[in-house]
C-alpha cells in the first residue's frame, strides 16, 4: 500500500493530537468549579461592589462568624449582571484593602505647606470637612446671575459620584448635592 505525502501528515497530525490530548490524561469536558468547603464552610457571605472603577462588578465577600467577625475570602459574584462571577486583576486582590497590615486605620492631616502628616480623631476630620464646606458655599453662592436671573448656586464646589452607589443611594446624595446648591455634579460611570 502506497502512502501519499499529504495522507501521511494528516496521520501523523492525528496521532500527535490523540497522544497529546488523549494518552496524557487530559480531559476536554468543561471544568465544574468547587471551592474550597472548609474554608468556606462557617463563614457569612454578603454581596457588595468592588471600589476601583465605574463598572461596579459584584462581590461575594465571606467573613468569619466565630472569633474576629474578619474578611475570609473575597470572589466575584456569579449572580451578578455585569461581571457574571469574573473579576479584574484589581477586584481579585480587593481582600488586601481591609486585610493589610500597611493599610491606614486612623484618619491623616498634611497642613497646607507641611512635609509631615499627623494623625487626626473622626470627630476634627468631619469637623473639618464641614467647614471647609460651608465656607466654600458661602462665599461662592450666586443668587443672582449676570442677567439678574435668579439662579441660587454655588459655583466653587464640584462633585464626582461615585460607582460604588446604588441607586437610592445616588439619589440622596443628588438630592444633598442640590440643596446645597451645586451644578457641577458628574458620576464616575460618564467619565
Amino acid at each position: 500500500m502506497a502512502i501519499e505525502r499529504r495522507r501521511f501528515l494528516k496521520l501523523s497530525a492525528a496521532t500527535t493530537a490523540v497522544a497529546a490530548f488523549g494518552g496524557l490524561g487530559f480531559d476536554l469536558k468543561p471544568a465544574q468549579a468547587k471551592a474550597e468547603s472548609s474554608k468556606l464552610s462557617l463563614t457569612k457571605q454578603t454581596t457588595s461592589v468592588c471600589c476601583y472603577c465605574s463598572v461596579g462588578c459584584g462581590l461575594i465577600v465571606s467573613t468569619a462568624e466565630k472569633g474576629s467577625g474578619r474578611s475570609v475570602n473575597v470572589e466575584g459574584d456569579p449572580d451578578h449582571p455585569i461581571n457574571e462571577g469574573s473579576l479584574c486583576p484589581k477586584g481579585a486582590s480587593i481582600w488586601q484593602l481591609t486585610e493589610n497590615d500597611k493599610r491606614l486605620t486612623k484618619p491623616m492631616y498634611r497642613a497646607p505647606y507641611s512635609d509631615k502628616w499627623e494623625e487626626k480623631t473622626w470627630d476634627w476630620v468631619l469637623d473639618r470637612i464641614a467647614r471647609k464646606v460651608k465656607d466654600t458655599r458661602d462665599a461662592t453662592f450666586e443668587v443672582k446671575n449676570a442677567k439678574g436671573q435668579l439662579v441660587n448656586r454655588v459655583a466653587g464646589m464640584a462633585s464626582v459620584g461615585s460607582a460604588a452607589l446604588d441607586n437610592e443611594e445616588c439619589w440622596i446624595y443628588q438630592s444633598m448635592l442640590r440643596a446645597m446648591g451645586l451644578t457641577y455634579i458628574e458620576h464616575q460611570a460618564r467619565i
